[in-house]
């Protein structure tokens, strides 16, 4: 068990991959994520268009909900590490790849840095990663959002890119 002193709630994941096997790399991810959080929910599998760059297989998304006691920018670099550990290239921007891992939300903190921007600025426009969040969290809402809620970005967004209902992967927590 991994020694945690104060565990910050309301942490948000997304992961996603286009290439190997999707659901061992997330089942393996999640399972080195536990060493330094504690994950409390995990979404569905969403099967998505390519968003950017379209020459290239669909993707494979899923939200996950963490606590942990590391700050925004440590559990970043934790995520960086996972990514690498895993063999995360970023062959094209928004191209093919084996595992993505995005801080997505970290409890009400908005900031913005070179590094890394929170809220993340795609979470109100991508289908593949609202409704994920959803599931995990209807009611979820962020004081950034002025008042927008996860269901109201959803009925603002003009481009769909998931393609078929869920996935269960009976994950284990």
């Amino acid at each position: 068990m991994k020694s945690v002193s104060k565990l910050n709630d309301e942490i948000f994941i997304g992961l996603g991959a286009n290439l190997g096997s999707p659901l061992q790399t997330f089942k393996l991810a999640l399972a080195l994520i536990d060493r330094f959080a504690q994950i409390n929910s995990v979404s569905k599998l969403y099967k998505s268009a390519p968003f950017g760059y379209s020459d290239q297989p669909p993707f494979i998304n899923a939200v996950a909900s963490l606590s942990t006691s590391l700050d925004p920018n440590q559990l970043l670099n934790r995520l960086q590490q996972v990514e690498g550990a895993l063999g995360k290239e970023v062959i094209h921007e928004n191209g093919p790849r084996l595992i993505d891992l995005d801080l997505l939300l970290y409890q009400d903190q908005a900031m913005e840095s070179r590094e890394l921007t929170l809220p993340h600025p795609g979470v109100l426009s991508r289908d593949f990663v609202l409704l994920p969040l959803l599931e995990i969290n209807p009611l979820l809402s962020h004081p950034s959002w002025g008042g927008k809620t996860l269901k109201s970005a959803l009925q603002d967004i003009a481009q769909k890119y998931v393609q078929e209902d869920p996935e269960d992967w009976n994950h284990q927590i």
